[in-house]
């Protein structure tokens, strides 16, 4: 029997409707979107329509929407694009201490590359200081880049103030959304953002596809050369089969939004109840409010994550520290939270999904708490 899967901000799995979406381009609907004649005209129509979809959701036009591979891709692309387009105005790019390594990790690649990069500290709720970004901006200054929500303890950036602030000093902003899409309503304008990047696998549709938002008259360097796909902006002939599969996990995540997010919260509640009921030494990690409604990131005193999660055998989640043969490495989030120690290095992440059950949160509850008993007598 598998074992319950309390794992969504990992991966989520293809809802059916998706599925039915995209079952007809594995066979009939093959043609090139690029060919004038009838196969190419039937899926051109496909992509335009997954474009319309995309948009949709988060209140843009379809033509600021571009498909790429995933999150990873739209991360590296809105922020090498920005910081080489804009290369001649500045050299100075802000993010957090706490971004996803797809963004941390283009950030170091740009400062071995002569661009400047500046760190912003979290709170203990792993909260970014709108007034430390307002601080940090210089007239070298061309790109803030600040996640949505994060993908570790689920908290919820205050994004429209940043865009504000960046609006007034005429910097480009970015987020990652990948947590947050389909999960939370994301409104581009409302937040005052310039770029967005979206993450299919994390709303129901499939691994290796995306999209990245970006605002009508900002200049991006290409990431990748070739023809003129996507509006001349990404080169490669278009993923068909997944395009449509993000297109209709968008439909749905916009039609079904508020019922998932009332059903996400509950099973997330219910579990940190159940758990915490018959468990003391426990630490929540991340805002108890301004979070995702799936996500509970939870600290057990004085338990290596990974020990807790090879007992939770009935159990898919995931830890917040890595064991290796003389050390625990404690994630770089929890580590920028000022996480205690003994918190930080026992801590799991859970995080329910819109199939998640009643049943199985009673019964993922029942088994943590057996297991934390257990090594606590060891």
């Amino acid at each position: 029997m598998l074992p319950i899967y309390l794992d969504y901000n990992a991966t989520t799995p293809i809802d059916k409707e998706v599925a039915g979406a995209m079952k007809p381009f594995l066979n009939e609907l093959f043609g090139n979107p690029s060919s004038s004649h009838e196969f190419g005209i039937r899926t051109k129509k496909t992509v335009e329509t997954a474009r319309n979809q995309v948009a949709g959701l988060i209140g843009c036009s379809r033509e600021e929407i571009i498909f790429t591979s995933g999150g990873t891709e739209s991360n590296n692309f809105a922020i090498k694009g920005v910081a080489l387009a804009n290369r001649h105005k500045g050299n100075h790019i802000i993010t957090t201490s706490i971004e996803h390594p797809a963004v941390i990790e283009v950030c170091k690649y740009l400062a071995s590359n002569g661009f400047r990069i500046t760190y912003l500290p979290v709170d203990e709720f792993g909260w970014v200081d709108p007034d430390n970004v307002k601080k940090a901006i210089t007239s070298e200054t061309i790109l803030i880049t600040v996640m949505h929500a994060n993908n570790e303890v689920g908290t919820i950036q205050p994004i429209e103030e940043i865009g504000e602030i960046a609006r007034k000093q005429h910097v480009l902003l970015h987020t990652d959304a990948a947590q947050s899409v389909g999960k939370i309503d994301v409104d581009v304008n409302r937040m005052k953002v310039d770029l967005l990047s979206i993450a299919g696998h994390k709303l129901y549709a499939p691994k290796g596809i995306g999209a990245l938002y970006v605002r009508k008259g900002v200049k991006l360097e290409k990431l990748i050369h070739g023809a003129d796909h996507e509006m001349n902006q990404r080169a490669g002939t278009e993923n068909i089969l997944e395009i449509s599969g993000l297109g209709m996990a968008c439909k749905i995540a916009r039609r079904d939004l508020e019922k998932n997010m009332l059903h996400m919260s509950s099973m997330r509640n219910a579990l940190f109840k159940g758990m915490t009921k018959a468990i003391s030494h426990v630490k929540l990690n991340g805002h108890a409010e301004k979070r995702l409604p799936n996500t509970l990131s939870l600290g057990f005193g004085g338990i290596e994550a990974n020990a807790l999660l090879s007992e939770l055998s009935g159990i898919a989640a995931s830890a917040g520290a890595a064991c290796h043969t003389d050390n625990i490495e404690i994630s770089s989030v929890l580590k920028a939270m000022k996480v205690p120690e003994e918190f930080a290095m026992g801590t799991i992440r859970f995080s329910t999904g819109k199939y998640t059950t009643q049943a199985e949160i009673e019964r993922a509850s029942e088994l943590v708490k057996s297991a934390v008993k257990r090594l606590s007598k060891i």
